[in-house]
């Protein structure tokens, strides 16, 4: 075959080679479909309002429809499962699912009305599918707190009969819930119960003439419990330098320190005793036998109390703390403005050992830095901190002094609790902080126990904690916005935070929290400040004393009606 002939042949073969090679790559697998996109949850609503995520909803109906809302259309096999709502995290809630928005919206209702003021989580789990396979990317919670129940929980009472109650169920604490041995009040209700406090039991002593004239028990009664009261104190307690620690055991006497170095004395708790052992001493006033000897007790005790020896070096300032094995370590000044008016008012009619002026002036008054004359939502305020601090400080001093025209160099003491309380209440009322519960009703921050704590709180330090004790022990200085306050807690809430000793130490409804405790220094002042409001009574009885007369007149310069 001629060479020539062989060239046009392949020429001719030529495409149809080439047409082969091609069609042997066309027979390559195709490549595999891409995955489905995953699941996301796009929105979430509680009824027609956008729900947070990142934190609570609260204020939520009990019927609430809660929707969640996805990217895609939801695989109906894998909801349930997928789904659910649980009581405060754990017990599960049965519910009813409906499908919206062609599926890709999932609506979802209790089949029970929920609980009022309880914590709710709704959740979608990471088994929940899309139409098309796609695995939801991330479990979503939604945490829901229901609205208060506006009902009343009790019977309506008159104003006068209310405040009986409150008064009589708190007297409980300190009478029935007394040291067995020692007739003290205990520290708190759920603690030690061998742990008496020196400055809750002079609280509690102030309670005693109110429960006798208020008809909770007779004078014989309290007569006993106060003979056992300053039996223990004179003959069983340890004393330093006549003062009392804070802490006793309340059948041995013997310290239980508050801090390692706390374990002596500690004059202002001292104080706090002393003014509620001289209240007793004005009313047992009966020429008898029993009561002369309980007041003549009553003054050893009191004329024990060396307070000027609290000076330290005969400085012009008196020391909180002294203790046997670490002496003045702790070095704490009493200094205002804060609740200790009433350690220094002691210490200046003491007639043994007495303080002069200057003490006071120096050392409490700080030569005038415990002023203040700013303005705080409208109200001037004399002493002290921004905003005033917690409560207690317009409380404790003020058991048994009477504010109403008492006046010095430094401030009308009248218009310092009272501004402080409205300071607080309209800070309450205002809320700066948003927190679930705070309103005109629900008001009053002081010293108290907080979830997982203690905590004094005030405006500068608020957790979203409400103490009973606060608004209650205000009566004298805010009659109405108390009113409402215990009103509130009574009928509303009580069913939550009205107990066998009265109210429980705090609340806080952000938290869907109540205290299990009750604290001698938080019930002893709603009982006194209440009768004060009604009657005056222990105000008239402390300032009745002539000691007390002359430490505030003639020693430190105040002026009131009744010195």
């Amino acid at each position: 075959m001629q060479p020539r002939f062989l060239i046009y042949i392949i020429l001719l073969m030529l495409p149809v080679l080439i047409a082969g090679s091609c069609g042997k790559k066309s027979t390559s697998p195709p490549p595999p479909p891409p995955p489905p996109s995953a699941l996301v949850m796009v929105n979430a609503k509680l009824d027609n309002n956008d729900a947070q995520t990142a934190n609570a909803n609260y204020n939520i109906r009990t019927q609430v429809t809660i929707r969640f809302y996805f990217n895609n259309a939801l695989d109906r096999s894998t909801v349930s499962s997928s789904l659910s709502l649980k009581e405060n995290g754990s017990s599960t809630v049965s519910l009813n699912i409906a499908y919206e928005n062609s599926d890709s919206t999932i609506a979802i209702t209790a089949t029970a009305p929920l609980k009022y003021l309880t914590r709710y989580i709704a959740s979608t789990g990471s088994s929940l599918k899309s139409i098309k396979g796609g695995a939801l990317l991330t479990a979503n919670n939604i945490t829901l707190i229901t609205q208060i129940d506006s009902t009343d929980k009790f019977s309506l009472l008159s104003d006068n009969a209310l405040l009986d109650l409150v008064q009589q169920q708190t007297f409980k604490y300190f009478w029935d819930y007394g040291h067995p041995v020692s007739g003290l009040a205990r520290e708190r209700s759920n603690a030690t119960p061998e742990t008496v406090t020196s400055g809750g039991s002079g609280f509690g002593i102030m309670a005693i003439p109110i429960g006798i004239n208020r008809g909770f028990i007779t004078r014989a009664q309290g007569l006993a419990r106060m003979q056992t009261i300053v039996g223990f104190l004179k003959n069983t307690a340890q004393k330093f330098h006549g003062a009392f620690p804070h802490w006793l055991n309340g059948t041995t006497g013997v310290v239980i320190p508050f801090s390692q170095k706390d374990n002596g004395a500690d004059l202002v708790e001292t104080s706090y005793l002393m003014a509620g052992l001289l209240t007793a001493r004005q009313y047992f006033n009966n020429g008898d036998a029993a009561e002369t000897t309980l007041r003549n007790d009553i003054n050893s005790l009191w004329n024990a109390v060396e307070w000027s020896w609290f000076r330290k070096s005969n400085e012009n300032v008196l020391y909180w703390h002294w203790s046997p094995n670490y002496g003045w370590d702790m070095n704490h000044k009493i200094q205002g403005w804060n609740e200790c008016l009433i350690t220094y008012i002691l210490a200046a009619s003491s007639t043994t050992f007495g303080i002069p002026q200057a003490v006071y002036r120096e050392g409490f008054a700080r030569n005038g830095a415990m002023q203040n004359g700013n303005t705080y939502y409208g109200y001037q305020l004399p002493l002290g901190s921004a905003y005033g601090g917690p409560l207690f400080f317009a409380h404790y001093s003020f058991l048994g002094i009477n504010p109403n025209g008492l006046t010095e160099l430094y401030a009308n003491y009248q218009t310092q609790v009272t501004n402080h309380t409205k300071i607080n209440y309209e800070y309450c009322k205002a809320n700066p902080l948003g927190y679930f519960g705070y309103s005109n009703l629900c008001w009053g921050l002081t010293a108290s126990d907080v979830p997982n704590g203690y905590n004094a709180n005030e405006p500068n330090n608020d957790m979203g904690v409400i103490s009973p004790t606060a608004a209650l022990s205000s009566f004298p200085y805010t009659p109405v916005e108390s009113m409402n306050a215990l009103k509130f807690f009574y009928y509303k809430l009580g069913d939550r935070m009205w107990k066998q000793y009265g109210f429980v130490d705090a609340i806080s409804l952000k938290d869907v929290w109540f205290a299990d405790s009750f604290l001698a220094i938080d019930q002893g002042p709603i009982i006194v400040m209440i009768e004060n409001h009604r009657s005056g009574l222990i105000w008239n009885l402390l300032t009745s004393c002539p000691e007390i007369k002359n430490g505030m007149k003639n020693v430190l310069g105040f002026t009131a009606p009744y010195l």
